[in-house]
């Protein structure tokens, strides 16, 4: 398609773009769109994923091997955390300055609570300290993987 370019970060974007057939983020002329982003696996992690349904996977958007067992990450505030970095890496890798850029998020919750609220208001006053994008929190049954709880896509403007 014309004027439309496809970005996937190395690693689990790679992995995502070879696998599962999409795109961490596109730019559009002066805007760029991502894709959910959650806490996503490493390069090194992606060599062997586990198969879906057959074993656990890490929380949220990926897995992980520690100590050459796989493991669950049931922190909260780190899967979103993780999730606002990876944002950050999907902007910067399709040419953008990262979240200084953003003015529309939309983040999807599988339990919406005063806790979710605030671990993602932390996050915009220290990922996005000079100004207030718009955002819907959106409560959902379920996302990409059974350990997901969060997934935040953005769009930003890059002039």
């Amino acid at each position: 398609m014309s004027g439309l370019k496809y970005y996937s970060y190395a690693g689990a974007g790679e992995w995502a773009r070879e696998n599962l057939g999409y795109s961490q983020a596109v730019r559009i002329g002066d805007r760029i769109e991502c894709s959910g982003q959650g806490e996503s696996p490493t390069a090194d992690d992606l060599q062997n994923p586990p198969a879906r349904g057959k074993t656990t996977y890490r929380n949220p958007g990926g897995w992980t091997f520690e100590n050459g067992t796989l493991s669950i990450s049931g922190d909260l505030e780190t899967e979103i955390a993780q999730a606002f970095a990876n944002v950050e890496t999907a902007l910067r890798d399709a040419g953008g300055k990262g979240w200084s850029q953003v003015y529309r998020v939309n983040s999807y919750h599988t339990a919406l609570s005063p806790e979710v609220t605030a671990l993602m208001t932390k996050n915009f006053k220290n990922w996005m300290p000079d100004h207030k994008p718009i955002w819907t929190e959106i409560g959902v049954k379920e996302l990409g993987l059974p350990e997901m709880r969060v997934e935040i896509e953005v769009v930003a403007y890059d002039p």
